[in-house]
Parts: C-alpha cells; sequence; structure tokens
C-alpha cells in the first residue's frame, strides 16, 4: 500500500534543504531574455518524505498548479481565461483543427480581440497542416496576429528544407501573464469525450497561476520573435502575491541547442533517483538507451516501475517500434500496462509522490533532440497525490501485459517491430 512505502526521517533535513530554492529571494532573474520575475517566495516548511533528485534548474515559488484530466473541462476552463482576459492572450498550438474545437477557440479568440485584448496565436504547420485556412484568416479578419511555425508548403515564405524536421509541439495558453495553460491537448475534438461529439482521447493538462506563468510567456515570445512575428514589447511577468497555497514549480523547455536536453535530464534525474515508485503515462514511448537502463536499474532496486502505452495509437509505427523494447524492459521487473478504451495522448510522471511533470515531451527520438517541448515540473505532494490518483484510476481502464504471453507474439509481429524500430529517429 501507498501509505506503508515511506522513506527514513534521517532524509528529511537534507529534502527540505534542497526543496528551499529561491526563497527568501525578492527578485529572481529570469533566463529568457533578461526577463525579471518579480516576486517573493516564502521559506518552505513542507516536510517531503524524500530527497529530491539534483535537477538543473531553478523551482519557482508563488506559483499554483492544478491537473486537468478531462479534456472537456480543460478547454472550458481554457475558453473562461480567455473570456475574462483584458490585455494580452497568447497562444502556441502544434495541431489547431478546423473542427468543432477549433472554431469554438477561433470565436472567443476573436471576442476577446474585438473587445481590445491584443491576441498572438503561433501554430506549427505540420501539425495544422490539414487545417482549413478559413479558420486562419478569420482570425487575421479579427485583428489577430498569426504567425505559422516552419511552413512545410515550398511556396510559403521562410520555407526552408533544413527545418522541416524541426516542428513545434508545444501547447501553450498565457492569459494577462496571469494564468497559463499546458500539457498534451490540442485544440481538436479528438480530446473531447465521445459523449461531445469527440472521439474520446486520454490526455492531461495542467492549469498554472502565480511566478511560473511569466516563463511559459516567455517561451512563446522566443520563438515568436524567431518566427519573424510582430516585434512587440510584453508586459512583465505576474507577481505571485494572492496565489494561495503556493507549490514548487519549474517550467521545463526543449529549445535549441542549449536547452535540448532539459526534459531528458529532468526524467533521467528523477528516475535515478528514485526511492519508492516511477509511474509513467506516455503516448509514443521509443526509449532510448539511456531511458531503457534508467528504468530498468530502478525496478531492479526494488522500485515500483509502471508505465502505461497506448493499445490504440494515432500513429501505428511509433507504437509497434516502441514493442521492440518492451520484452527486455519487462524482464528486468518494469510493469508496463495498456490502454484500452481509446488513443492515449498523455504525457505524464509521478515520482516517489512527490516530484511530477505534465507537458507535451514524449519519450520519443523526436522529443528527445528536435522538436521544441514544454513541461511543467511540480514539487507538491498534494499535486503528486492527484497525479497518483488519476494513474491508479487509468489504470483500471488498463491490462497489464503478460511478459511470457508477449513472447508468444507472431514472427510477423516481431519482424514490423525490428524493422520499424531502426527508422525510430524519424518517428
Amino acid at each position: 500500500m501507498l501509505q506503508n512505502q515511506t522513506t527514513p526521517k534521517a532524509a528529511w533535513p537534507a529534502a527540505r534543504r534542497s526543496a528551499a530554492v529561491c526563497a527568501n529571494n525578492p527578485e529572481h532573474e529570469c533566463p529568457f531574455g533578461g526577463m525579471r520575475l518579480g516576486f517573493r517566495t516564502m521559506a518552505l516548511t513542507l516536510r517531503f518524505p524524500w530527497r529530491p533528485a539534483r535537477d538543473s534548474g531553478v523551482f519557482l515559488g508563488g506559483t499554483r498548479a492544478e491537473l486537468l484530466s478531462d479534456a472537456g473541462l480543460a478547454f472550458d476552463a481554457m475558453i473562461a481565461a480567455i473570456d475574462a482576459a483584458e490585455h494580452q492572450i497568447l497562444l502556441e498550438m502544434y495541431w489547431f483543427a478546423s473542427d468543432v474545437v477549433g472554431w469554438r477557440f477561433c470565436e472567443h479568440l476573436r471576442a476577446a480581440a474585438a473587445r481590445g485584448v491584443r491576441v498572438r496565436v503561433l501554430y506549427d504547420s505540420l501539425g495544422s497542416w490539414d487545417t482549413s485556412e478559413e479558420l486562419f484568416d478569420q482570425l487575421r479578419a479579427g485583428g489577430i496576429d498569426v504567425v505559422e511555425f516552419s511552413p512545410i508548403a515550398p511556396w510559403r515564405q521562410r520555407f526552408a528544407w533544413s527545418r522541416l524536421s524541426r516542428r513545434d509541439h508545444r501547447k501553450i495558453l498565457v492569459v494577462d501573464a496571469r494564468v497559463g495553460f499546458t500539457g498534451g491537448l490540442n485544440l481538436s475534438k479528438h480530446s473531447l469525450p465521445k459523449a461531445e461529439g469527440g472521439y474520446g482521447w486520454r490526455d492531461d493538462a495542467v492549469k498554472v497561476e502565480g511566478a511560473a506563468v511569466g516563463v511559459l510567456a516567455a517561451c512563446f515570445w522566443a520563438t515568436y520573435r524567431r518566427e519573424r512575428g510582430r516585434h512587440l514589447p510584453h508586459p512583465a511577468c505576474s507577481d505571485a502575491a494572492g496565489v494561495s497555497e503556493s507549490m514548487l514549480v519549474r517550467v521545463l523547455v526543449q529549445d535549441g541547442p542549449r536547452r535540448r536536453t532539459q526534459i531528458m535530464r529532468a526524467y533521467l534525474e528523477q528516475i535515478r533517483g528514485a526511492k519508492l515508485r516511477v509511474w509513467l503515462k506516455n503516448a509514443y514511448f521509443i526509449p532510448d538507451r539511456r531511458v531503457r537502463q534508467a528504468l530498468v536499474r530502478a525496478a531492479r532496486r526494488g522500485i515500483d516501475v509502471r508505465v502505461v502505452v497506448p493499445r490504440h495509437s494515432d500513429v501505428p509505427i511509433a507504437k509497434y517500434a516502441g514493442q521492440r523494447t518492451f520484452a527486455g524492459l519487462m524482464r528486468n521487473g518494469v510493469r508496463i500496462f495498456e490502454w484500452l478504451p481509446s488513443v492515449l495522448h498523455s504525457k505524464t510522471a509521478v515520482v516517489d509522490g512527490v516530484w511530477s511533470t505534465v507537458g507535451t515531451f514524449n519519450l520519443d527520438h523526436m522529443s528527445f533532440r528536435t522538436n521544441l517541448e514544454v513541461n511543467l515540473a511540480v514539487l507538491d505532494e498534494t499535486f503528486a497525490q492527484t497525479m497518483e490518483a488519476t494513474f491508479l484510476k487509468d489504470l483500471e481502464s488498463c491490462t497489464e501485459i503478460d511478459p511470457q504471453a508477449f513472447k508468444l507474439r507472431s514472427w510477423v509481429e516481431r519482424l514490423v517491430e525490428l524493422v520499424l524500430y531502426q527508422f525510430r529517429r524519424l518517428l
């Protein structure tokens, strides 16, 4: 049982020291473009029964995060934030579909622009390849600045062969530098419940308020300006004052050579430093040698390592390529489960009931090396408990892959896995 899995009290003082990041620091210099985060964090008094692994960045205090595991409710929360906007809306989206969800957001964004809110939209050309141009034309007609990331059509301005494989896989919404959203959710009806006309994809998002919102905004602006969007001043980061139930939150960014491995390093450090359990959900699980090695070593230490992957994938070739790695993982104690009801599109992790992450990062080569990604890491027991409860609820709709039965799959399936695994760097 989870309540019986504890860590000796001797580890608590070190945990409190390592968790007190940014405490008593009234002005922390943001690493993005010199923007300053004006907030005062409080010294932590929480006793974490776990020592966080050494992380290569700073956790910000004065922030509150909320897990949104229902896509319909997540979309409603995003729309409510847009409707309450007073100054600025920043939207960065991999897939902005021209379906019932996409048009709904289009209407609310246009309404915000009509009442004087400055609205900026950045969408990925490949992710939104089948989106009707009419949707983007309507946004522009409503006074919204719309920028296309790395066009895939050769006749488009800024097209470059060298950038075709580099995609903006992020999903970010920031309103008034006050509230932000990120996670795996695209603006598409695929994640809506089937009862609402969607496809019922399983996905997670996170709503964040406070200091970390400014870093999400800076993440948007860095990409927006590189893509030759209109260069306009943006408001300072929000002040964390007034945010109750403050948590420690870090925005993990995968962007360019300097931060190309930031999210991957965080994953590896947490898995390697785990004491009790490592629970992962990942839509495109094609782990490289480092991740497989970290998971195997954790399982051999007696850590409860569980991975949830989709039984039905929207990218079947990625599913079969990933299956090539299953036998070795299960042989060493890693438990793998398949989500049955629909497509699993979630990208989350929770370690030891304290460290959690929600975002856009897949454990595959494209996220490792090529795509622009963003994850939110939360160092908080309460948030982690919510993550674990959601994970356990999801397990009720999963089936565990039996290692012995897995060995009996046909030679054809094994051959398909072997062949597709050789192309893993393209998936």
